[in-house]
């Protein structure tokens, strides 16, 4: 074996819900690497704030939160998938509560088992179960000291994949399969090879190709830009969803407030005080995030104003403390004490409801290659992802990955010897201004064309502007040895492309998606959109 190649049964690159839920879930005979870009749980689970969906109210039904996803994904979900996640959700808590995570509990709430659910945007019944308002904190903490606990899983952390490997890197090229991946140990700054009988890649979002998110640094599309340069499909990338409640404060950056305010009935107001989403849908606060986002912007450009407001402070003192300390700690550092006064937000890139196509199992078009989370692409969000769907979809899939990878794996092989990454021909970067550089003009073009309202000539001229960098970028990646910023703008430009063409490729407005040029829905569009790499083959994957 070659010096700095490792062997996993299962590689599994990314540490949130999805990929530490899936490590856990897979035997303990199997060795497994997880791989983790900075420390083991810094991703969008450790910020998550809001809760996980699920019908735990004998009072609530599995139909019912299956009409609100499909209404709230404005036509555009695959049905059966919906179903298929929802009726998976009370037993997937019921294993979070097996690992250990401590959801909050009420014991007035005797029909939902004592424990607090709340509602939230698009959903009718309250079903979010939570930890008061830091579940994703309580989720992450938790499994990562279960994972840390196997004997069998070996965990990489401050590790960045740069590329899959695939049978094309064989002399052969037969057989059209994933086999491991190249990955920049940001230590000792060497691209290392690791080898495994099956990847997930589970890295998260690609919200950072925005100028103001919501998301932590490490959501560069990762995941979604290796497995289309290895030629799997992409779909539904034109539908970004905007977070309508970020604290805005300029020590508080990304900073999420969470939807569940609005749920305990918080109000939006416009700088004079008054209420504005009446006037926009008869859900008012409640009405799913893409009308909340565009409600705030629209305001926000009427009035030229910074900022609007989010006010729960008619609640009491008490109240709002208990189910909120997260954020009533944080305000209060920054001088806003939420029981007294409104916090002021903007709306800010949330989320990736698109991402890699996969199949119930989380199987990609590439054959031992899955994703699982906000990096694929399953049909359960459609045009705009429902509050607290989003966790509940990680943990669904990798449950389906891990079940479906214990059954191939007898017929799966070690893969064999491949090449080592081949640092020959380069050198030490010399400018690295022109990877920042690069960086924020991407961020900030992304957020003025391609953000919550647009146009084709925006589009336009975003796709004129990212062609150009991306040959920028190319040129650097050939010539440079890699590290950790470059490997993310290069992704970040390879997303920002499918967002655009996906976005141009969409002639009506809907859930996410809004075009000045075509503002109303058209159903002869409701269909996903697919984009299909120039070197696709189908998996043979069995």
């Amino acid at each position: 074996m070659h010096e700095n190649c490792y062997r996993h049964d299962v590689l599994i690159l990314g540490s949130g819900a999805a990929g530490l839920s899936l490590a856990l879930r897979l035997g303990d005979d199997l060795s497994v690497g997880v791989v983790s870009k900075r420390e083991l749980i810094e991703g969008s689970t450790l910020y998550a704030q809001g809760g996980i969906s699920a019908v735990l109210d004998a009072k609530d039904s599995i139909e019912s939160h299956v009409q609100d996803t499909l209404k709230a994904g404005a036509g555009l979900c695959d049905r059966g998938v919906v179903r298929f996640v929802v009726e998976h959700g009370p037993g997937n808590i019921r294993w979070l509560l097996d690992q250990g995570v401590q959801f909050t509990r009420d014991e007035e709430y005797t029909s939902a088992g004592g424990y607090h659910l709340t509602r939230e945007g698009g959903h009718t019944h309250r079903r979010v179960v939570h930890a008061a308002d830091a579940t994703g904190k309580a989720v992450a903490t938790t499994l990562e000291a279960r994972v840390r606990e196997k004997q069998n899983v070996t965990l990489y952390e401050q590790h960045i994949a740069v590329d899959l490997i695939t049978s094309r890197h064989l002399p052969d090229g037969k057989d059209h399969r994933c086999l491991g991946a190249y990955i920049l140990n940001r230590g000792n700054a060497r691209v290392e090879t690791f080898l495994a009988r099956f990847v997930v890649l589970a890295t998260g979002g690609a919200n950072k190709v925005y100028l103001y998110t919501s998301n932590p640094d490490v959501s560069t599309g990762d995941g979604i830009a290796m497995a289309w340069r290895a030629g799997c499909r992409v779909a539904n990338m034109e539908f970004m969803q905007f977070h309508p409640t970020c604290l805005y404060h300029p020590e508080a950056r990304s900073f999420l407030i969470t939807e569940a305010l609005r749920g305990e009935g918080a109000k939006l107001l416009l700088p004079d005080g008054d209420r504005f989403m009446p006037r926009f849908d008869a859900r008012a606060e409640l009405a799913p995030r893409d009308i909340v986002a565009r409600a705030i912007d629209h305001e926000m450009k009427r009035l030229g104003a910074d900022c609007l407001y989010l006010d729960i402070s008619h609640r009491p003192a008490d109240f709002i403390t208990d189910h909120f300390p997260t954020i009533y700690a944080r305000c209060l550092e920054l001088g806003i004490d939420i029981t007294k006064e409104p916090i002021p937000v903007v709306p800010a890139a949330h989320y990736t409801c698109g991402g890699v196509m996969v199949d119930r199992n989380a199987r990609t078009d590439l054959a031992g290659l899955y994703a699982s989370g906000e990096t694929a692409y399953t049909g359960l969000h459609g045009a705009n992802r429902m509050a607290s769907n989003s966790l509940l979809e990680c943990l669904v899939y990798s449950e389906s990955a891990a079940r479906d990878i214990q059954a191939l794996l007898p017929s799966y092989e070690r893969p064999p010897e491949v090449p080592t990454w081949d640092e020959s021909r380069v050198t030490e970067p010399d400018e690295e201004v022109v990877v920042t550089h690069n960086w924020e003009e991407l961020r900030r073009f992304m957020w003025d064309y391609v953000g919550i309202v647009r146009t084709n000539k925006r589009l336009r001229r975003a796709k004129r502007r990212a062609d150009l960098l991306a040959q920028e970028v190319i040129e650097y990646y050939s010539n440079f040895r890699v590290g950790n910023d470059l490997i993310e703008l290069r992704n970040l430009l390879e997303v920002a492309d499918l967002i655009i063409q996906s976005a141009l490729r969409r002639r009506e407005s809907r859930g996410l998606h809004y075009t000045l040029d075509h503002p109303l829905k058209d159903a002869s569009q409701r269909l996903p959109t697919v984009l299909i790499p120039d070197d696709y083959q189908p998996s043979r994957q069995e």
